[in-house]
């Protein structure tokens, strides 16, 4: 597993949202974009983080981004969290991983997944 670190270039991606659509990386090509990492949806440190995310969902799209959360929980899982809260951004259910651990999130010693924001700028 690598870490990324700043000025990395971000691996692309593909995973499933909440609604089962494909999202992936080249899709905000030209973009900004926060990808959060988060452990498990509903769970106290998770919801606070999401939650401070949407609160100023507003603040970030008046700076040009984009925002993704990602967990390796269930598409279902995650619908039901975004509807539970309102979150104005998807949420991706990277079930297998692949995606937490292109980005080096998937923590070897607890075996779970730190709770991590990458900012991202595509350039066209």
């Amino acid at each position: 597993m690598t870490t990324l670190k700043a000025g990395d270039k971000a691996p692309d991606f593909k995973a499933l949202d909440e609604q089962g659509n494909t999202v992936q990386l080249s899709d905000y090509k030209g973009k900004k974009l926060v990808v959060f990492f988060y452990p498990k949806a509903s769970t106290p440190g998770c919801t606070a983080e999401a939650c401070d995310l949407n609160d100023n969902f507003e603040r970030f799209q008046a700076q040009g981004y984009e925002i993704l959360g990602v967990s390796a929980d269930s598409a279902k899982r995650q619908s039901n969290f975004k509807n539970k809260y309102g979150f104005k951004y998807p949420l991706l259910a990277d079930e297998d991983k692949s995606v937490i651990e292109a980005f080096g999130v998937w923590g070897p010693k607890n075996l779970w997944v730190r709770n991590t924001m990458v900012f991202i700028e595509l350039l066209l």
